[in-house]
């Protein structure tokens, strides 16, 4: 069912300014493009807050708002464990752990740091998982803003996906990943100011929070809705058990998605040294923490609202139908322009990402090798349309599921559970050989697929298709370290000195130390404010239980 929004002049002014601004950062940040360094890492120079906030406005896309308020309204409270479990502690393990390996190596992607500690098949597996699943994820993207799209002017959703794609490829192209971090800064407060009063109006539509969960307890959730463990050992919304979501969910996803990720790692990597690289994605997990409140809840103000959810009402629409019936104009076009600046930080994560590790880990790489440095710098511009380009295609896969965050799930126990297996045994356990990586890289893939494929056939019943991301994604990983762990059994292990700063232990004495001033100080330590964020998430869920 299509959403109309009643936009005027005024709306279309705001949103109009929006995107004069958004290119105009794209031709300012073209002039400082030199190098392939700068157009896909920024030239390395970005201070922390500048990356923090770019890292969590990355994930912050469309496919989070209008995902996470339909999984609000299909799963009702249970949607906080993808912020506070799925999220906090993961981002806090990848800056206080993982970053400085990262970094210091001078890799300029996820699948070039498993060249330097497997082998180059290991690298190319991954550069081409990675590709499809950026492109498959940009087609996500592009659906929903379609739908946004659509609800504002009336198009159709075909010609709504190819207006989309062009908005986004013109300033990722002129200024590449500069352009793409200033933009998110930019779309960060953008978006909360379209979501915070959006927020605000539902709450006093349904008589203030304790309205709302009165509501909540009457609806087809019930008082299930509104817990995020209670049932978690038997009945409850999503149909999932505790170890699924701990275990599934809560490490493996969770850890799968922010620790190997490029599209997130990308931005902490163009930070100016280290400290800022490992404040990265601690300073984002603030944040993250409080994010629930503009989309989860909007979620369950929706779920009270309106009827026929999962029977011609797509979940998707929950953030559509609120905007449509609580916001003056002006507002709305703010909320508007919040939802296309979502899209439009989510679509720039996957396409810098998909068109940096093409071009350096499978066309410099694998195909092409030796050439001057201009020629990377034009190839990842192609690139950077033909990631488009193929987004629009897959735009129309999404199309196909009626909650867009199931479909995501699913992408990510394919591509990031497997991964993150094969990153973190061969960090922690310098024993494992080149050819461990790829086999149990591949045999983890292929078993998340296979479990998935058994879901919708009827062989495995998992209850909910959420529910079998999370066992798929724990499949991959049981399947990944065991392969893993028999291959480095029958083959050669790397001399250590190929493993200096790529395992745990293994210092590279040859690095030189490059903190800054005020690094020290006690409010830019790492382990401080992670120690922080990670309390923070606990007293968070002690609030709702």
């Amino acid at each position: 069912m299509a959403v109309r929004l009643d936009v005027n002049l005024l709306d279309y002014v705001l949103i109009a300014i929006y995107f004069v601004t958004v290119l105009a950062i794209g031709f300012a940040a073209r002039r400082r493009i030199s190098s392939s360094l700068d157009f896909f890492l920024a030239g390395r120079g970005l201070p922390a807050w500048i990356t923090g906030l770019a890292f969590v406005s990355a994930n912050l896309g469309a496919i989070e708002i209008l995902g996470m308020a339909a999984q609000g309204v299909q799963y009702g409270a249970m949607t906080l464990h993808y912020y506070w479990i799925g999220a906090v502690p993961a981002m806090v393990f990848l800056g206080l752990v993982m970053m400085p390996f990262y970094y210091r190596s001078k890799v300029r992607s996820v699948p070039e740091f498993l060249r330097r500690r497997f082998n180059p098949a290991t690298q190319l597996l991954n550069a081409i998982t990675f590709a499809v699943a950026q492109v498959l994820i940009a087609g996500v993207n592009l659906y929903a803003l379609a739908l946004v799209i659509e609800a504002l002017l009336g198009w159709p959703l075909t010609v709504s996906v190819v207006v989309s794609a062009v908005i986004v490829l013109a300033y990722i192209t002129l200024g590449g990943l500069s352009s793409a971090i200033y933009n998110e800064v930019l779309q960060f407060f953008v978006i909360l100011a379209g979501l915070i009063p959006l927020t605000v109006l539902g709450l006093i539509k349904v008589g203030g929070i304790s309205g709302l969960f009165e509501k909540v307890r009457q609806s087809p959730l019930g008082d299930a809705g509104l817990h995020t463990w209670a049932g978690t050992a038997g009945d409850n919304p999503m149909q999932a058990h505790w170890i699924g979501i701990v275990f599934g969910l809560g490490f493996v996803l969770s850890f799968g998605y922010w620790t190997t990720n490029f599209a997130e790692v990308q931005r902490a990597l163009s930070a100016r040294n280290t400290n800022a690289a490992r404040l990265t994605p601690i300073i984002a997990a603030y944040p993250k923490i409080f994010i629930p409140l503009v989309t989860v809840l909007p979620g369950l103000i929706a779920l009270v609202l309106f009827s026929g959810w999962g029977q011609g009402q797509d979940y998707n629409n929950a953030i559509p139908l609120l905007m449509r019936d609580l916001l003056p104009n002006g507002v709305l076009g703010i909320a508007v322009t919040g939802l296309l600046a979502s899209f439009m930080a989510g679509m720039a994560a996957n396409i810098s990402g998909f068109n940096t590790v093409f071009t350096n880990d499978i066309w410099q790489a694998h195909l092409r090798p030796g050439r001057e440095d201009r020629h990377y710098l034009l190839v990842g511009r192609v690139a950077t349309v033909a990631g488009v380009a193929l987004g629009v295609g897959t735009a129309f896969i999404a199309a196909g599921y009626s909650n867009i965050m199931n479909y995501l799930q699913t992408l990510f126990s394919f591509f990031n559970a497997p991964l993150f297996a094969t990153f973190i045994l061969g960090l922690f356990w310098r024993r494992m050989t080149p050819w461990a990586g790829f086999w149990g890289l591949l045999a983890g893939t292929v078993a998340a697929f296979a479990s998935y494929v058994s879901y919708k056939a009827g062989l495995v019943d998992f209850g909910t298709e959420l529910n079998a991301s999370f066992w798929g994604a724990g499949l991959a990983f049981v399947v990944d370290i065991a392969v893993s762990v028999v291959v480095t059994l029958v083959t050669t292990e790397k001399p250590e000195e190929e493993l200096r700063g790529l395992v745990y232990g293994l210092s590279d004495v040859n690095l030189e130390d490059d903190a800054l001033a005020g690094d020290a100080r006690w409010y830019r330590s790492p382990v401080l404010l992670g120690t922080g964020a990670l309390v923070l998430a606990a007293l968070a869920y002690g609030v709702i239980l």
